[in-house]
């Protein structure tokens, strides 16, 4: 059983339902070339598990409206904040102009309750991406804010023929004896490792269920709107075909087993039913597979049939053709070095308070679990929070997650790197496994988009555009940052906890 310290009542956001509406089923909504959208975010009641919480919402569905619009297309969203904290819309991963990226005190003032704001988002890229709030992300996301954009591609074929497109919002939920586990108004709390649920949703629905036909192609979009959690998502009993990520398609399509997304980050997969039966869909880590959800194939065989084309793995000549002008900067020197780090502050108090019972200290004061001890190594990967009490305990006063530049000692928002538009930028970035707690952290860069090279000295041997990329216990990884973008613009861990925790800065663009 979950055991959260008690805070005062005053100091936690209030969890009451009664008057709340009830949670509405998610829409899609296609927009078209100069259309205005209104998107409102508010309180909600839902039921998860059969107990009744307080959520938040946007236009009262979790997850928030399914926005489809075309490539090139450019919208203006009309949002209104009906929440009990100021906040802002981020569109994740959409190369837009810089007033509209929705960085609180970087970009504009965070939208105070009762506010609007409207936003005005151009597509450029085909794919998958989402939105949500940019201010106190580990609370406001955490209940429910988020949605996703679908942007159709202009190009002919740039996508195989499927029977059916599917997106899944891939999330989980800390769920205690008396409901949603509390947050503190005053600071952000378990951001040691981050905030991982115990209660996993596909869609905003702890038993997802899709009905296809049998032998039906279905392209999913995946996308990890959790706040800490890595996924490794899979279908008992089928390959899947990864055909695209972050930013729209691979190099080369791919049959593999299951695909590893962090939080942010997206993938787009296949898959053929093609015989009847009940499918599930599924996350697995080494000690344990959860079950996210099913898919029913039931029917006679579907017309027309895309097995063929389900078969064959295709190469992107273009981007391929794309990436080769790119090739003497990919093999060239490294620009920008990131560490990343940790400092506490407190750590004795944490201690105490945790009983000293979860955790040992190392010799050079890095903490590691009680089944690593001995072990030689620590994790490449927590997928679990296994902490404890530590974590419990942890908050954004004592616990600082840096970003550190290893050729100035500078940390976080004092650094002060600046490009200008149509820079390509090397960036290694070195997750220190002596840190005082390693872990990974998906790294995320806004409106600009980067290729990943190599790690640890191995180039990448398919790539894809990227915004946010995953930087495992020990690795250094190399990437590419293509400067297009004008302003002043952010990049976090994307562990909410740690980017409250102040795991980000701040990069300045200017135009030529």
């Amino acid at each position: 059983m979950l055991c959260t310290p008690a805070a005062p009542a005053s100091d936690v956001f209030a969890t009451a339902t009664a008057d709340l509406p009830e949670a509405q089923p998610t829409e899609t909504v296609e927009l078209k070339n100069g259309d205005t959208y209104r998107l409102t975010a508010s309180f909600v009641k839902k039921t998860i598990g059969g107990r009744e919480l307080r959520m938040l919402a946007y236009n009262g569905s979790i997850p928030g409206p399914l926005i489809k619009v075309a490539q090139g297309a450019e919208v203006t969203i009309r949002f209104t904040n009906h929440t009990d904290i100021p906040t802002t819309l981020h569109s994740h991963g959409v190369r837009m102009k810089n007033k509209f990226d929705g960085t609180p005190n970087v970009t504009q003032p965070a939208v105070p309750p009762g506010q609007s704001f409207n936003y005005e988002i151009k597509f450029p890229d085909a794919g998958v991406y989402w939105y949500h709030p940019h201010f106190r992300e580990d609370y406001a996301q955490e209940l429910g804010l988020y949605g996703n954009f679908l942007v159709t591609p202009t190009q002919a074929g740039y996508w195989s023929p499927v029977n059916r497109e599917v997106v899944l919002a891939l999330d989980d939920l800390l769920v205690g004896p008396n409901g949603i586990e509390p947050f503190n108004q005053k600071f952000s709390n378990r951001t040691l490792m981050g905030r991982y649920g115990n209660v996993l949703l596909v869609n905003g629905e702890t038993s997802y269920r899709q009905e296809v036909q049998t032998g039906e192609v279905v392209r999913f979009y995946l996308t990890n709107v959790a706040n800490a959690r890595p996924l490794n998502v899979g279908i008992k009993g089928l390959r899947l075909k990864l055909v695209g990520g972050d930013n729209g398609r691979y190099v080369r399509e791919q049959m593999v087993q299951e695909v590893l997304i962090n939080p942010s980050e997206r993938a787009v997969v296949e898959a053929r039913f093609a015989t009847p039966g009940t499918y599930r869909l599924e996350h697995r880590t080494p000690g344990k597979t959860y079950a996210l959800g099913e898919i029913v194939v039931a029917g006679e065989a579907v017309s027309p049939s895309y097995a063929q084309q389900f078969a064959d793995l295709r190469t992107d000549a273009v981007l391929q053709e794309e990436l080769s002008q790119l090739q003497a900067e990919m093999d060239g020197p490294v620009d920008k070095r990131l560490r990343l780090g940790l400092k506490m502050e407190g750590m004795g108090m944490m201690q105490q308070q945790a009983g000293g019972h979860d955790m040992h200290m190392m010799g050079s004061g890095q903490m590691m679990r009680n089944d690593q001890m001995g072990a030689g190594q620590v994790q490449k990967i927590e997928w679990e929070d296994d902490m404890g009490m530590m974590n419990v305990m942890s908050n954004s006063e004592m616990v600082k997650w840096q970003l550190i530049d290893e050729d100035t000692g500078k940390t976080n928002m004092d650094i002060d790197w600046q490009f200008e538009t149509g820079d390509l930028v090397t960036i290694s970035v070195f997750n220190d496994p002596n840190s005082e707690h390693p872990m990974q952290h998906p790294i995320h860069f806004h409106g600009n988009r980067f290729l990943v090279v190599n790690t640890n000295g191995v180039k990448s041997d398919n790539l894809v555009w990227k915004d946010t990329a995953t930087i495992q216990t020990g690795d250094r990884v190399e990437l590419l940052l293509e400067v297009t973008n004008p302003g002043e613009w952010m990049a976090h861990c994307h562990i909410a906890e740690h980017l409250e925790a102040g795991m980000m800065l701040l990069f300045t663009v200017g135009s030529q």
